[in-house]
Parts: C-alpha cells; sequence; structure tokens
C-alpha cells in the first residue's frame, strides 16, 4: 500500500489564487503523487489572500493525481487581525494572548484541522507552510511529530514571534528553498542542521518566441517585466518609481509591463507607459519573461524566487534588490543576475541590458543552463524522497 502524504497550505494554486508559497506546496504535492504517495491536499474555500472569503465550494476534488479536500475558514475578526498585525510590523513586543488572537483571526479553519486530526494516524508525514498562517501554526503543533514545515521564511518582524519559534522548535523538520533561507533559520532559531533539509521546487524548461508577447500586445519599445502579486511586500511601488525616474533622466522610451494581481501604485506621468497583462496563461508569461530586457525582482523577503527562475529559464536576466540575500544568492549562483542597492545602481544596469546585447544574451545563458542543471524535477523529487525518510525515518 503507498504510503500517505497530507500536504497542509490556506490557499490552493490557481482558480484566482496566485502567490509562490501556494505555488511550491501545490507542484511539491503534484510530484509526490508521481513519485507514488497517496497525497491528500488540504486547504481553504479562500482564493482571496486579504478577505480569506470563502469563495470556493467545500468538498473533495480528484486532480493531477491526489486528492484536494477544501474546507471552510472560520468566520474572522479582521479588526482584531489587523490591529495586532500593525503592532507586530512595527516591532512592538505583544503579549502571547495577541499573538493567537492573530494568528486565529488571519485564516483558520476548524473543519480542516479535525479532518487533519481523524486522519493523522494514516499520514506519514504532514507538509504544511508557508510559516506564518494561523492554520498552519494550528497544524504543525497538532501533529509536531509527524509535521514537515515548509516554512517559505523571510526575515521580517512575524518570524521572530514566539508562538513562531515555539513551531520550529516543535516540528519534527523543515524543507527549506534555500541555502540561505536555511541559515536563517539557524541565525533566528538556532534550528538544528540535523532536522534540516534543502529541497526548493523543480522547474520543467521551456521555449518561448521572444517576440510573440510584444507582437500580441502591441508593445513598439523594450520593456521590462514584473510577475506577482502588485504590494509594497513585494515592492512594486519601487519599481514604479524607479522606471518613472529612469524614463525622465535618460529619455529612454522603456515600458513596465506587469502580470499578476494587485492595484499598480504608479505616478500618473508613468501610466502611458505601464501595461497591466493582468492573469496570464504559463505559456504567455513565459513569453512576457523572454522578450523582456530585464525581469525586475525588487521584493527583499523571498525565500525562493520562483519567477526569478522561470525568467533564466527564459533566457532573460534579473535585476534584483540587494537586500534580498536569497535572490542576490541565486543571481550570483547563476551569473544570470544583477543586484541594485540604490536607484544610481538600477539605471546603470538597466542601461547596461540595454546597450550591450551580448552581455545581456550571455547572462541569460548562464541562467537558463543554471536552472536546467540546479532545479530538473528529478534532483528535486530525489531530495523530497530523501528528506521524508531522513527527517521521519519509518517504523519497524
Amino acid at each position: 500500500m503507498a504510503e500517505r502524504l497530507a500536504f497542509v497550505a490556506p490557499r490552493y494554486a490557481g482558480d484566482g489564487a496566485v502567490g509562490g508559497a501556494e505555488t511550491l506546496l501545490k507542484n511539491l504535492a503534484i510530484h509526490a503523487a508521481r513519485m507514488g504517495y497517496e497525497v491528500d491536499f488540504l486547504t481553504t474555500c479562500a482564493q482571496n489572500h486579504y478577505t480569506w472569503e470563502n469563495t470556493l465550494p467545500p468538498g473533495a476534488r480528484e486532480t493531477d493525481g491526489m486528492t484536494v479536500r477544501f474546507f471552510p475558514v472560520d468566520p474572522r475578526d479582521e479588526g482584531a487581525f489587523l490591529r495586532i498585525q500593525q503592532q507586530i510590523d512595527r516591532g512592538v513586543a505583544v503579549p502571547a494572548a495577541d499573538e493567537a488572537l492573530w494568528l486565529r483571526n488571519g485564516v483558520h479553519s476548524s473543519a480542516l484541522l479535525a479532518h487533519l486530526a481523524a486522519n493523522a494516524d494514516g499520514y506519514r508525514a504532514v507538509l504544511a507552510g508557508p510559516y506564518l498562517f494561523g492554520l498552519t501554526v494550528a497544524a504543525a503543533t497538532a501533529h509536531p511529530e509527524k509535521t514537515l514545515l515548509v516554512p517559505c521564511l523571510h526575515d521580517e518582524p512575524f518570524a521572530r514571534l514566539a508562538t513562531i519559534r515555539a513551531m520550529f522548535g516543535a516540528v519534527a523538520g523543515c524543507l527549506f528553498n534555500s541555502g540561505a533561507e536555511r541559515a536563517l533559520a539557524g541565525e533566528l532559531y538556532g534550528f538544528p542542521d540535523a532536522r534540516a533539509r534543502t529541497v526548493g521546487m523543480g522547474l520543467d524548461p521551456f521555449d518561448a518566441d521572444p517576440r510573440a508577447f510584444a507582437a500580441r500586445r502591441g508593445l513598439d519599445a523594450p520593456y521590462v517585466l514584473y510577475c506577482g502579486r502588485r504590494e509594497p511586500l513585494k515592492g512594486t511601488p519601487l519599481i514604479c518609481d524607479y522606471m518613472l525616474t529612469f524614463r525622465e533622466r535618460t529619455g529612454r522610451d522603456v515600458r513596465v509591463v506587469f502580470t499578476g494581481s494587485g492595484d499598480i501604485e504608479a505616478a500618473d506621468a508613468l501610466r502611458p507607459a505601464i501595461l497591466d497583462a493582468g492573469f496570464v496563461s504559463e505559456e504567455e508569461k513565459h513569453e512576457a519573461m523572454a522578450g523582456a530586457v530585464a525581469f525586475i525582482h525588487p521584493s527583499v523577503n523571498e525565500s525562493f524566487g520562483i519567477v526569478l527562475l522561470e525568467s533564466f529559464l527564459a533566457g532573460t536576466p534579473a535585476l534584483v534588490h540587494a537586500k534580498s540575500r536569497v535572490l542576490v544568492a541565486q543571481c550570483r549562483a547563476a551569473q544570470a543576475g544583477l543586484w541594485f542597492r540604490h536607484y544610481p545602481d538600477f539605471e546603470a544596469e538597466l542601461l547596461r541590458l540595454l546597450d550591450d546585447p551580448a552581455a545581456r544574451a550571455a547572462l541569460g545563458a548562464n541562467g537558463r543552463r543554471f536552472v536546467a542543471r540546479e532545479y530538473a524535477w528529478p534532483a528535486i523529487e530525489r531530495k523530497l524522497a530523501g528528506a521524508i525518510d531522513a527527517l521521519l525515518p519509518r517504523r519497524p
């Protein structure tokens, strides 16, 4: 009989829900099923990570060789959640009761936890993430002896909560996405290396026509690209500020393309140069990447950078924020990206990519080779199976 695994995540990627952690957990689950595990993916009926409104029907759905089970989100006190979150975000120490209240009113599902409790004995492992949601904490602390946390850990105030530290201390192990994330857990919690494995996520190679996106969308000038959620934590207002300054200072007509969801905070003067493509297919996203002068990833809080690696596969170099040690480490390892500390760096680097096609092509080729070598799915599958066996040895 195949061994059973439970994956626990607040949302299921797709159907309007987008996010790197959700994508990571979904893809790990799909490949675990292909490896021969029997997989239950436990998630909520929510798609929107701001409101956590129940918009999907509850129940089970068979897809990609696994069973996805949707459970309703419990009623939440959004006022209490936001009040405490603002304090935490400012670095204010909050009492344990407020930490619990914040987690309880973020996203929580009593029905999901009840299902997990009723079936926990049948699971070889419970893989839960990302780290900062109440649902993750509740699942992990209810079944710590068989929980492998997939934390997607960031260096941020939420990571320093006592409740989060206790969760890391209790679980059987952690599956990290990168060496930099693994090192951060060691710095924050003294997380022991014996309970840590670096797994990450695989990516399938693809070919994309670098002219197709511009032709389809009527773009007649070079463009830079951002893919994902548009919000301050991801650094998207910084892209707009820098690109407006770049266009004004250099007089270069370089457009800014966004895919994904959320409002774009930009000055009116930049609006004519912005193309908001919204949600696009994987094929069109890859075409947009292949045709871009650079993929811009300005977030400083990343544990992996899936879209960064996709841009490398598309043969496109990246510009990332120097404060993101994960993204800088990936650019350095791949020799496929540049990092900026401030606007002068950004301007010089973008001009280099625009004016030196040979250098840009060399960076892109480096990135494509790096991802094909380091993030092929067979290698990731071996890491995942090895991590489960090492951190949760089979009982005699």
